[in-house]
Order: C-alpha cells, then sequence, then structure tokens
C-alpha cells in the first residue's frame, strides 16, 4: 500500500528514464531559458555521481573539463527541463561516487572502456497511447 506522499511523487516522475551508471561519458540536453526565449543546450562529461537512484529525486553529476578548469554539473533526471540524456561511452569502475577523477588530468584520466548496446540502453518506449475509440476511428476515414 503505497501512502499519499508515494502516489504525489509517482505523477512527477517520467514513465521511463535512461540506466546511467557512475563512470558513463554522458551528453545531457536541457532546457535553458533566457528572458522570453527557450534554448537545449548540451552537456557532455562523465558521470562521477548516481544518487538516490529510483525516485523522482535521481540526481546524476556530470563533470568535463572546458577551458583546462573542471567543471561540474547537477542534473535530476525527472525535471522537466531535462530533456534527453544519452549514454555514449560507459567505463568500468568499482564504485558509485568518482571524487578520485578531480585530481587526475589527462592521460591519467582515462578509464577502460566496456562493450556494451548503445541502442538498448538510450531507448525509451514512451507510455502505450490509448486504443481509439470507435468515433475517432470513424473520423480518421
Amino acid at each position: 500500500m503505497q501512502s499519499i506522499i508515494q502516489k504525489i511523487e509517482e505523477k512527477f516522475k517520467k514513465p521511463q528514464v535512461v540506466d546511467v551508471r557512475s563512470g558513463d561519458t554522458v551528453k545531457v540536453s536541457q532546457k535553458i531559458r533566457e528572458g522570453s526565449k527557450e534554448r537545449v543546450q548540451v552537456f557532455q562529461g562523465l558521470v562521477i555521481r548516481v544518487d538516490r537512484k529510483g525516485t523522482h529525486t535521481t540526481r546524476i553529476v556530470v563533470r568535463r573539463i572546458a577551458s583546462g578548469i573542471g567543471v561540474e554539473k547537477s542534473f535530476l533526471l525527472h525535471s522537466p527541463l531535462v530533456l534527453k540524456v544519452e549514454v555514449t561511452k560507459r567505463s568500468k569502475v568499482r564504485r558509485n561516487y568518482l571524487t578520485y577523477m578531480r585530481a587526475r588530468t589527462g592521460k591519467a584520466a582515462r578509464l577502460t572502456g566496456v562493450d556494451f548496446d548503445r541502442e538498448a540502453v538510450n531507448t525509451i518506449e514512451d507510455a502505450k497511447p490509448a486504443p481509439a475509440t470507435e468515433t475517432e476511428e470513424a473520423k480518421a476515414e
């Protein structure tokens, strides 16, 4: 039996999100609002942390090097501002929080790649459409 809070949280969860793990290299498409305009910004980097997996507050921390400076961004996967998360590379890691990557640069920051099915990981099946009613079928014809 679900509590009232869990029922409310379920409403705000996306039906399905990509399975992201620590050590993955991802492209995160995020909606940015600037005044009255909106644009999509892509942030590509290494996932160094995955928090609260399985809840509506699932969060990933992505790190990249921009102009020689390390930049980390935190994304809520179920946020409506996060449009798409695409896993481009999967690496072998033994821990969930890769803090040691902050101190590494150049060749020392390389991780061993692992083969994975990119199509299967990045495919998100939307909720099944409702069956068509007889009146909708008549209008279509």
